[in-house]
């Protein structure tokens, strides 16, 4: 069977929360709140089985979910997340001034970055994309 002008629409898959496997729920949302600066969405404990804490990095779309009966990974697991900024300088001085361990800039090809992790070690990036 024919069709005629069939138009597929492309939906749109927006990523908006990350599950952050953490030891201590409230050392990690301190940390995540108080030292690296994220707003603190949510902190709704539903039962003594789950807690949800809901955090958004400065400018994002995308938040960080911490918290009881989220994620049955081990904490600190998590590797690889990007924050991206405009200025690493001034992004890792920042960092350092609220009392984050943050390494020194890197540079490579694709940008320059530094790295850091949480306290369960949960590893982060954040990179200054070069001008194109």
């Amino acid at each position: 069977m024919a069709s005629f002008g069939v138009h597929h629409v492309v939906m749109d898959f927006k990523l908006e929360l990350v599950a952050v496997p953490v030891s201590d729920v409230d050392r990690a949302k301190d940390f995540y709140a108080d030292k690296v600066g994220f707003a603190l969405d949510h902190d709704h404990t539903v039962s003594d089985d789950v807690r949800f804490v809901q955090l958004t990095p400065p400018g994002s779309a995308c938040s960080i979910a911490l918290g009881r009966g989220i994620v049955d990974t081990a904490p600190g697991s998590l590797q690889g997340m990007q924050l991206v900024v405009t200025d690493i300088d001034a992004a890792r001085a920042e960092l350092v001034g609220r009392g984050v361990e943050v390494g020194e800039v890197q540079t490579f090809p694709w940008g320059r970055f530094v790295f850091f992790a949480d306290p369960d070690g949960n590893g982060w990036a954040v990179q200054e994309i070069p001008t194109r």
